[in-house]
Formats: C-alpha cells, sequence, structure tokens
C-alpha cells in the first residue's frame, strides 16, 4: 500500500494553564518521535481559558504521513484527535487479511477500553461503599460520644457538605440508628431508644 496522508486536530483541555502547556508540549514531542508517523507540517493555536470555568485548552492541527491503515487506527486509540480526514490516496484498497486485522486491533482496543471502564465502574462503587461505611461509624461514634448535634454541627467536624450530611442522617433515621428532635439529631440504642435512657 502506498504512504497514506492525513489531517489532524489534537486537543488538549485542564488546568492549570501550565499543566496543559506541558503535557500539550510532551504529547506532540511523543508523536514527533513515533516512528510510524511522518510530521508534514503543523499549525499551533494559542492557549486560551474556556469561557466562564477555570480551564485551558489549546490544539495543534497537523498534517501527517503513515504507511498503513492500522497506524491511523493505532493513531486515533494513542493521540485522541478531535478530527482526523484522510487526504490521499483517494481510495483505499487493502486485502481481506489487512481488513481482518484492522478490526481485530479495533476490537481489541475496545475491549480493552470497556475492561478498565468497568474497572473503574466497580472500584468507584467499593469506594462509595467504603466511604459510606465510614461516615455512618462517624457519626455514630460522634453522636455516641459528644451527645446529641445539629447537623451543621456534624458537617463541620465530619468535613461533608451540609446537604450531604443531612441527606445521610435521612438515611440512619430510616434504619432507626438515629433521631431527630427540634432540630437535633441523637443517636438512638438498639431498642430503638433514645441513647442514655
Amino acid at each position: 500500500m502506498s504512504k497514506i496522508t492525513f489531517r489532524s486536530i489534537i486537543e488538549v483541555l485542564g488546568k492549570p494553564k501550565e499543566h496543559v502547556e506541558s503535557t500539550f508540549k510532551n504529547y506532540i514531542t511523543k508523536l514527533k518521535q513515533d516512528s510510524k508517523y511522518k510530521v508534514l507540517s503543523e499549525e499551533y493555536a494559542e492557549i486560551r481559558q474556556q469561557e466562564g470555568v477555570e480551564l485551558w485548552s489549546t490544539f495543534v492541527e497537523m498534517e501527517l504521513e503513515t504507511e498503513s491503515l492500522s497506524h491511523i487506527m493505532a493513531f486515533c486509540f494513542e493521540y485522541m484527535p478531535s478530527i482526523i480526514e484522510i487526504i490521499g490516496p483517494e481510495q483505499l484498497n487493502f486485502t481481506d487479511v489487512e481488513a481482518s486485522t484492522f478490526l481485530t486491533e479495533m476490537q481489541g482496543k475496545l475491549h480493552n477500553i470497556d475492561m478498565i471502564a468497568k474497572q473503574l465502574k466497580l472500584e468507584n462503587e467499593h469506594i462509595l461503599k467504603n466511604m459510606s461505611l465510614l461516615l455512618r461509624n462517624y457519626i455514630q461514634v460522634l453522636l455516641g460520644s459528644r451527645g446529641a448535634m445539629t447537623s451543621e454541627q456534624l458537617a463541620k467536624l465530619t468535613g461533608v457538605p451540609l446537604d450531604k450530611v443531612e441527606d445521610f442522617l435521612d438515611k440512619l433515621i430510616d434504619e432507626k440508628k438515629v433521631d431527630l428532635k427540634e432540630g437535633v439529631y441523637f443517636l438512638l440504642k438498639e431498642n430503638g431508644k433514645e441513647n442514655g435512657n
């Protein structure tokens, strides 16, 4: 197959500005050192702050050359361009083996991404469950050792936002672990009576 020329736009978004600049520079340096690609031209945009948020972005428009369609697929997964456009040749001819290899590699990458996403989801659920158990224990220890407290006091001591603490306290009330009287939360004993009675 003859060489393939393609145009691509690679963007970086993040904060702070210095991190975006250094990450972008390293990203492009890595691409230029990748022997599968030859950079024919590059045009950089100035780094700009996004409207209304503390995020910075920049991009580069590049024209590159490579030897195979599988390299373009690898480019898409490795460098995550926002736009990719094949400039030449006008027609791409490839064998059934090349097409099968291309599709197999693409499926392999997709399965890997799917596996990572599922693993992160499970880890996130595990972390949230453990955080919930920690918060439950901490609130019960606070109410047991310091006595009745307001949601504001509990929010201050736990470092959890007031609305989240109140949502959590509502769950503890439903579970008959805590009760609320005149704006003050107190711990219930196992038999449902007020702690200390």
